[in-house]
């Protein structure tokens, strides 16, 4: 069918001018407010406007032994009955130490053995969303009282991938706090991840800011130690000596295992503090932070707990009540800025683990210009070379594949700009290769005539017979680019994703643009001229 309605040939138009008005914007400064223009355009990469380049790895090693850490501390509360209400009744232990990925406990009374088990069993976690993907710990009875808790090989999996996920998006978090909507942070392997972000020259001051730990736990101090001694190099076993952040208030001695972690924190922002002047920070726990927190404060009535913030004590204040609200605050000698910061810390979470910077590099903005104008002329020369080259071999049906072509580049433009794409230099090569297969479906349909009109058929048979009888080529031949694009692009990172999405925008659009936009200007001319001979 040659013939499109008014209404098909307006959808048609729209569409087109849906692709320009988006497309829009990038002909204009990015910081230029255009009055009915959308505030969309295409971001570019690292290697077109220069920026900073980090390749990344998360210490997978120290995730699972903190992770071990934490079950030794649960197996001391289960053993003494503290979490739960029927476990009142103490079971009392000769040793509790902590070996590679396991925990060794050794029950001293025989007829305690049962229940003992009972309660170890009950620390390993279900994994998974529903619970289906088996327990983090294998709990085994080694004989004579002696039971081990060691990391199962899906425990060590979940929390493996757990650790870079979450580090990824503590990072995505930290970096959009800094106001920097464009950086790229993707994985790269089992153990790290690639962190772009266009713009940015000070690759040091954006490692300083991913690669601060953000680690906020509330210990219990340690009041029975001698400050001095610990000075010395004294410090008990399971005691951490940690400097505070007030220069007067020197130094406290604290549990090595934290009572409360920053990842029970759900809220964190900053406020003037009413009672001391300054500012102070709320934070609000989820209900398992609220309620661990209600048990410490119970317990510990006159007691000093220390908010420790990578090292370092933040504040220490004397318990005076138990706390068995989700609220709280830390306040302290902190200005505007240093509550706003510490309050962004919290909030965008603590890493799960150091990160170890692999590679590191700035790439100059000189650089990324000289890729832009080599990587613009040649999308100049191909534009021009695909149309000369469809003028002199199809004449006015070129004039028509020509149309297309443009309406093609505008679309792809559009497209890029409404889904906020990243264009990166093997992405204009995607472009370039775009222009040059979408001509391809035009070259297809006009030999296709060419042939309908040798075997004698009439001028509008013959182009009516080509549109249809190259359709299943087209097809054919697209469907199998926009899959490897697919795949490119999925499987992919970095530049080659940015090749696979302008390919396969770029199909799509020049299917619509080759079979749909040049059919409308071809039918168009010979319904209404009725040529008698086709020159092509």
């Amino acid at each position: 069918m040659l013939q499109f309605s008014k209404v098909q040939a307006g959808f048609i138009a729209l569409v087109i001018l849906m692709g320009a008005y988006f497309a829009a914007p990038n002909f204009f400064p990015k910081d230029a407010k255009i009055f009915g223009l959308p505030n969309t355009g295409i971001t570019l990469g690292l290697d077109l406007q220069g920026g900073s380049y980090l390749l990344l790895e998360v210490d997978i090693d120290d995730v699972l032994h903190n992770h071990i850490l934490s079950v030794e501390n649960e197996v001391r509360e289960a053993l003494r009955g503290v979490t739960l209400a029927d476990r009142a009744s103490r079971i009392t232990f000769s040793g509790l130490d902590t070996r590679g990925d396991a925990v060794y406990v050794t029950i001293s009374k025989p007829e305690d053995y049962d229940e003992a088990e009972k309660r170890l069993k009950e620390i390993a976690q279900p994994l998974g969303q529903f619970g289906t993907g088996g327990l983090d710990l294998d709990v085994k009875d080694e004989g004579d009282g002696r039971f081990s808790l060691k990391l199962s090989d899906a425990g060590r999996k979940f929390y493996s991938e757990k650790a870079i996920t979450d580090s990824i998006e503590v990072v995505r978090r930290r970096i959009d706090a800094l106001g920097n909507k464009e950086a790229s942070i993707s994985r790269n392997g089992d153990r790290r991840m690639v962190v772009q972000v266009p713009g940015d020259e000070d690759s040091e001051g954006l490692k300083s800011v991913i690669n601060r730990t953000g680690q906020l736990t509330f210990n219990m101090v340690d009041d029975t130690v001698d400050i001095g001694k610990a000075l010395e190099g004294l410090v008990p076993p399971r005691r951490l000596l940690l400097p505070s952040k007030d220069a007067y208030a020197g130094y406290y001695v604290v549990n090595e295992i934290p009572d409360v972690t920053g990842d029970m924190i759900i809220k964190a922002d900053s406020a003037p503090n009413p009672d001391q002047g300054g500012f102070q920070v709320n934070i609000t726990f989820d209900g398992r932070g609220t309620k661990r927190f209600a048990n410490i404060t119970r317990k510990n009535i006159g007691k000093q707990f220390a908010i420790v913030l990578d090292g370092e004590v933040v504040s220490a204040p004397v318990i005076q009540t138990i706390i068995n609200q989700p609220n709280m605050r830390i306040t302290g000698s902190f200005t505007a800025q240093e509550a706003l910061e510490l309050a962004i810390l919290i909030r965008s979470g603590a890493l799960p683990a150091p990160l170890q910077v692999i590679e590191q590099r700035t790439v100059g903005a000189e650089l990324g210009k000289d890729s832009i104008d080599a990587g613009t002329k040649a999308l100049i020369i191909g534009f021009l070379g695909v149309i000369v080259f469809m003028l002199i071999a199809y004449g006015r049906f070129g004039v028509y594949a020509n149309i297309s072509l443009i309406a093609n580049v505008i679309l792809i433009g559009g497209a890029l700009s409404l889904f906020g794409s990243t264009l990166t230099l093997p992405g204009i090569a995607g472009i370039v290769l775009t222009i040059g297969m979408a001509v391809d479906a035009n070259v297809l349909i006009f030999e296709r005539i060419r042939e309908e009109l040798k075997e004698g058929k009439k001028v509008i048979q013959a182009v009516e017979a080509g549109y249809n009888k190259a359709f299943s080529a087209i097809i054919d031949a697209n469907v199998t680019t926009f899959i490897a694009a697919m795949i490119m692009f999925f499987l992919g990172t970095g530049p080659v994703r940015g090749f696979a999405l302008t390919l396969g925008i770029g199909v799509v659009t020049s299917v619509f643009t080759a079979y749909v936009v040049s059919r409308v200007f071809v039918g168009g001319y010979v319904l209404s001229k009725r040529p008698k001979t086709l020159t092509l």
